[in-house]
């Protein structure tokens, strides 16, 4: 049993109506002869939950909000409620994919399972299949997330029918939870994610994935309000306080948070010139400075630029709905550059993005004369908290030049903002993102988080958005006998961090690209996209000559 933290509780608090706060992924695989299927899904699925945590767990909620939440096991698990199909209708082709994946990547967890989702798509061009996950980020963050879909995928292309052994009770209660042969709808339409019926604790079935009402009796006794199984005293889920620990402990927090507020402003402080919003404070330079030298910091930490956020068409209140594309570049090519530039492969996808968004701004009469803020989550994770369930998270802040006209300008300048950025985090990592959701206690920070990310959207947005690197294998990886072929991360869009998110996975020698927009703030994510292969080459001239070029073909698509 785990409590959330502040960060973690901070991404369920960030959810609204427009709001969806999980991570993504989506996997192109080569069908093997139809060995892909849900069936096979389900057995893989329910050998392996025990090996990551956050597939298992759900969330047992505080009496009345007064604390965080916790992680409890979820003793009516049901497949059913986290496993789905679908079938495109012809051709089948990647525009009609990337509509089904951001109408399922829009809609939000249900909160009374544990917070992921698997959709198996069947129907695409060629043959191949698609598989769409999504992980609430409450319970993982970019590096856990590749963690935890390591554990469903194999070296060869035979791993899955060499069955790992479980010696947890868990994992046999998983087992034994798992779904009935069924036969699955022959074709849907792209709209629709619908799961094979499959019986569940109380007697009814599950057809849209919600087999209990908010508010209705479950079979553990406990109650489902909000979507959170909250503690009545008598159905206490495994491994949770019960309700008089509950509120003890809420009631001690409560009373002790004044101090821990302070100290989390104090350690906030030494950061506050790499805050957005707060470095723009008269002095904070200074004030950051006197805060470090009175925590014995005295470490010389490189001074950042200016964080001034230019407006952009991205930025503001966001709608419910999503928009998205993915696509590749060559791993080589940009290792190529990164070669001859003598700069490292981030830098480099740092400027293809940078160069992306200032020709798509420029397309459209809305580049700002400063350069574009972004926030670059960092993994802080350790070898310790390698099995905890939650965030291991900081960010850099830092800006993009994308008001540097030539493209080998534009990319120095970027290996030197970086380079200053990356050299002061190594000093000192900075905790400014969960000290500052430690501030408020817990019932305010709830209530209080998605009116404030609202306004700050209007008034004052404190970057203009998220871009994001994560690292993975290098070799081809199988699930359930079917080759993945590509591997698209898709991200958050929040009020606060913008109306569009780029982020990248590096898989098998290339650069899988997935980027998530709002339609309201972004009329054209493909078009980014193009933008993006262009970038690159420009930056393949002829001080990258043809013997240092991949040649493979790009698999980037534009309408």
């Amino acid at each position: 049993m785990r409590q959330l933290t502040a960060l973690d509780a901070q991404f369920l608090n960030v959810e609204t109506a427009t709001t969806a706060a999980h991570v993504a992924g989506l996997a192109i695989l080569d069908p093997a002869d139809g060995a892909v299927n849900r069936a096979a899904l389900a057995e893989l699925l329910l050998e392996r939950l025990h090996l990551s945590p956050a597939l298992s767990l759900r969330l047992a909620a505080v009496p009345l909000g007064l604390d965080h939440p916790y992680w409890a096991e979820d003793p009516d698990f049901d497949l059913g409620n986290h496993l789905f199909e679908l079938t495109l209708p012809a051709p089948g082709d990647d525009w009609q994919l990337a509509d089904a994946v951001a109408e399922i990547h829009a809609r939000r967890l249900d909160r009374a399972h544990p917070l992921w989702e698997m959709h198996l798509i069947n129907g695409l061009t060629d043959g191949r299949v698609a598989v769409y996950t999504k992980v609430h980020h409450a319970a993982i963050d970019g590096v856990s997330g590749a963690e935890t879909l390591a554990t469903l995928l194999d070296l060869t292309p035979d791993g899955h029918l060499k069955r790992r052994d479980i010696p947890t009770a868990s994992a046999d209660r998983l087992r034994r939870s798992g779904p009935r042969p069924t036969t699955a709808p022959a074709s849907v339409p792209a709209s629709a994610s619908t799961p094979v019926p499959v019986p569940v604790t109380n007697g009814s079935r599950v057809t849209n994935g919600s087999p209990v009402a908010n508010g209705s009796p479950v079979a553990n006794g406990s109650q489902v309000t909000n979507g959170s199984h909250v503690a009545n005293g008598s159905g206490t889920p495994e491994g949770v306080p019960g309700l008089a620990a509950m509120l003890a402990g809420a009631a001690m927090r409560t009373a002790t948070h004044p101090v821990r507020a302070v100290q989390s402003v104090v350690r906030a402080a030494e950061d506050l010139d790499a805050i957005p919003l707060a470095a723009g404070i008269p002095g904070a330079k200074l004030i950051a400075k006197a805060a470090r030298l009175v925590a014995g910091d005295r470490h010389e930490r490189p001074e950042l630029p200016s964080l001034a956020v230019p407006r952009t068409p991205f930025n503001g209140p966001i709608s419910a709905r999503r928009h998205l594309s993915f696509g590749s570049l060559s791993l080589k090519d940009v290792k190529n550059v990164a070669k001859a530039h003598g700069m490292s492969v981030n830098d480099v996808v740092m400027s293809l993005c940078a160069s992306a968004l200032r020709s798509w701004l420029r397309e459209r009469d809305a580049l700002p004369e400063t350069p574009l803020i972004v926030a670059v989550p960092v993994a802080v994770r350790t070898a310790g908290a390698k099995d905890l369930v939650g965030n291991q998270i900081s960010a850099m802040v830092a800006p993009m030049p994308t008001n540097v006209p030539d493209p080998r300008e534009r990319l120095r300048a970027v290996g030197s903002v970086m380079g200053r950025a990356k050299r002061r985090f190594a000093l000192a990592p900075a905790t400014w993102l969960s000290e500052l959701c430690s501030v408020l206690p817990a019932p305010i920070t709830s209530l209080a988080t998605p009116a404030i990310f609202r306004l700050a959207s209007r008034a004052f947005p404190p970057i203009n958005l998220i871009i994001s690197n994560v690292p993975g294998p290098q070799f081809p990886l199988y699930l359930c006998g079917g080759r993945v072929l590509s591997y698209y991360p898709l991200s958050v869009l929040t009020d606060v961090s913008g109306g569009l998110n780029i982020t990248c996975f590096s898989y098998d020698g290339m650069l899988d690209f997935g980027i998530v927009a709002c339609p309201e703030r972004m009329d054209d994510v493909w078009g980014l996209l193009a933008h993006l292969r262009t970038a690159l080459d420009e930056l393949l001239d002829e001080r990258v000559g043809d013997e240092f070029r991949d040649g493979v073909g790009i698999d980037l698509v534009a309408r």
